[in-house]
């Protein structure tokens, strides 16, 4: 069975405008759009693809704020708005999409960014490397300032965490805001990288971390342990 990978970012509540947001967006697609050619344009979904080509997610703020704010609940306003995409590939073992929910302010609810990655072939070998993660996870950590994130494989996490409990979770690239405390040392051959003023990558393999190697699912549990230790997986706090 092909072992399947997704990115994503989490924040607990932070109330922001439609045209924040948008602000945000642009800033994210902008800058993953240089990470790797999968990432470099995004359409709306459709049922089918030759309606989906036809309408382009393009990083606008003035077209994205507009598009933010039909999403927005006029019941609900602190579940803030809601944005997805694909990236027209051809292929479905090809695509990657995302989909997010952005400038939510309820107490019971997270933002997050999800990212569903390729599965096999050309891109999936392209996308599936340290070099790509790290870079995607880098540009969602500067454009949407997130409390944490994640990429990993979907099999990594059902071992990690089968309950669906944890705080946060970590996979084959992690990333931490500094708000959540300091990194402390980590074994090799897992290295840390700074993400500006923001907060730590941490990369636990420089190859494909899979979770059919009990070698890669230890180091990633070691890694959680020690991070833990450190205070960094408390439970989030709504940001001010």
């Amino acid at each position: 069975m092909v072992e399947t990978y997704y990115a994503a970012a989490y924040w607990r509540a932070r109330k922001e405008s439609s045209d924040e947001c948008a602000s945000r967006v642009v800033a994210l697609l902008e800058s993953i759009a240089g990470v790797e050619a999968s990432f470099a344009s995004w359409f709306r979904q459709s049922k089918a693809r030759k309606d989906a080509w036809k309408k382009p997610v393009t990083p606008n703020q003035t077209e994205l704020a507009k598009a933010l704010e039909r999403t927005k609940d006029r019941h609900h306003e602190d579940l803030g708005y809601r944005i997805g995409g694909w990236n027209g590939a051809s292929e479905d073992s090809d695509a990657c999409s995302f989909d997010a929910a952005v400038g939510i302010y309820s107490e019971w609810v997270n933002n997050f960014w999800l990212f569903e990655l390729p599965i096999h072939g050309a891109s999936a070998e392209r996308v599936l490397t340290a070099r790509v993660l790290s870079g995607l996870l880098r540009g969602m950590a500067t454009a949407l300032d997130p409390d944490w994130g994640v990429a990993m494989s979907h099999a990594h996490r059902e071992i990690a965490d089968p309950t669906g409990r944890a705080n946060v979770q970590i996979g084959w690239v992690t990333y931490l805001a500094h708000r959540l405390g300091v990194v402390p040392p980590l074994p090799a051959p897992v290295r840390i990288e700074p993400v500006e003023d923001k907060g730590t990558l941490i990369v636990l393999t420089p190859e494909r971390l899979t979770a059919d190697n009990p070698e890669h699912v230890a180091l990633a549990e070691r890694v959680r342990e020690l991070l833990d230790r450190a205070g960094l997986l408390k439970p989030l706090q709504a940001q001010p």
